[in-house]
């Protein structure tokens, strides 16, 4: 069992906040707010360290209309805020729909966290409808490890992803701002920006990828040939071929008299 402070911190007390996330919260000892409200929307802010920071202008058209028809499904999560105000934890695009619909107040769960739970909220909750486009999650969770001490282990544990998933996505913070911004647009996926990262021109082989439409495979071949990244037409360098076909070859090349290559397509 490990002793390192940052897992033991982890305990059951972030699982029982998320598991009750869209329960009231029941009294208990420890004095904790937690009872579904409806509170004035204009009494309710954003997190500025929400590591989401793009909402598509469409969705939320979209999901006005929806809350217009129907009211908001989902309560937002908040935390108390000063002078009787709250901030959100998980639920900024519902927020930010409702104004549009023109709501005046909106269903809230309130729970009292420190920034640190309210940070693994906003990111577990998002991670899990894949709301954050790459780069923000990786900018999350580098600001976990930043300022609350997380290991990868640590994280993959907390958002119930891969200690690897966690590491290839912080990968994608190495590469530059005009790759990122083809991440946050979604012109390249994520498996096409790993293959990035190690790319000897990752600008050039980005505009490649982008213009060609190539596949996260073909983007991995090019990758590692980088000589072909400056002049695209250069001949790919032939595969070795197997001892079946070399046999093939050497038979045609006897019973023909003729020298004989077989290559295969593409």
């Amino acid at each position: 069992m490990s002793d390192d402070p940052s897992r033991k911190r982890l305990g059951r007390g972030l699982a029982a906040l998320i598991g009750e996330m869209d329960k009231p919260a029941q009294a208990a000892a420890a004095p904790r707010i937690g009872a579904d409200s409806r509170v004035p929307i204009e009494f309710v802010a954003p997190n500025p360290r929400n590591p989401r920071r793009s909402f598509a202008e469409t969705e939320l058209v979209d999901l006005a209309q929806s809350i217009r028809e129907h009211g908001i499904v989902q309560p937002v999560v908040v935390r108390p805020a000063t002078g009787g105000r709250y901030e959100i934890i998980a639920g900024e695009r519902r927020w930010r729909a409702a104004q549009r619909a023109g709501l005046t107040e909106i269903p809230v769960i309130i729970r009292d966290v420190d920034d640190r739970v309210a940070l693994e909220l906003a990111i577990i909750e998002n991670v899990q409808r894949a709301d954050l486009n790459p780069v923000e999650e990786a900018l999350g969770y580098q600001q976990l490890i930043d300022e609350h001490s997380y290991t990868q282990a640590d994280l993959g544990q907390v958002i119930g992803k891969s200690r690897s998933h966690v590491a290839n996505t912080l990968r994608l913070l190495k590469l530059p701002d005009a790759i990122r911004d083809m991440l946050v647009d979604g012109s390249l996926s994520a498996g096409h920006a790993r293959t990035l990262v190690t790319a000897e021109d990752p600008a050039a082989l980005a505009r490649r990828i982008v213009e060609e439409g190539l596949s996260v495979r073909q983007a991995e071949a090019l990758a590692q040939e980088p000589a072909r990244l400056s002049n695209p037409a250069q001949p790919r360098r032939p595969a070795e071929k197997d001892a079946d076909t070399l046999a093939l070859e050497k038979a045609l090349s006897d019973v023909t008299g003729l020298k004989v290559t077989i290559t295969h397509g593409q």
